[in-house]
């Protein structure tokens, strides 16, 4: 028999990681639309900033209804590589391709914690549509950032 404790645990655990990627997500499209002089560009980000943030809370009100205790703070993996993107912008001179690309690199990061959430059995049916939803969010923020890169070259 399967001990549905420990399954929760493990299902918070999920969640608290994919919080962690949101936070990055959030500070690093803050980040860029800092380190981009083309204000479509600048919106793009904000925008996308935004909606991770939006990401975050409805994660954190998944992982309480499992009795759980949201992760606060970025990761440290998610730190370097917002530290990587300054880093890149000074050597660049800011370039936008550049931005992109490594936003993309980010997200196709973030697009594979979501499928690895989704392969479980054990998340909720509503934990599921939640993640199923922001997985397929963040796809489109893939595809749309490809559309701008090819734009941009």
């Amino acid at each position: 028999m399967e001990d549905k404790s420990n399954n929760k645990v493990e299902a918070v655990d999920v969640l608290n990681h994919l919080l962690e990627r949101n936070y990055d997500a959030e500070k690093g499209y803050k980040k860029a639309a800092e380190d981009i002089d083309n204000s479509l560009l600048k919106d793009f980000f904000r925008d996308y900033s935004g909606q991770r943030y939006t990401f975050g809370h409805e994660i954190k009100e998944e992982i309480r209804r499992m009795n759980g205790e949201p992760e606060k703070g970025s990761s440290v993996k998610g730190d370097l590589h917002r530290t990587w993107i300054d880093v890149k912008s000074l050597l660049t001179g800011k370039d936008n391709e550049a931005v992109v690309k490594e936003c993309i690199r980010g997200e196709t990061t973030a697009l594979e914690d979501y499928e690895d959430a989704l392969r479980r059995t054990d998340l909720p049916p509503t934990t599921r549509e939640v993640v199923q939803r922001q997985h397929d969010q963040i796809q489109g923020a893939v595809n749309r950032l490809n559309q701008i890169q090819n734009t941009l070259k």
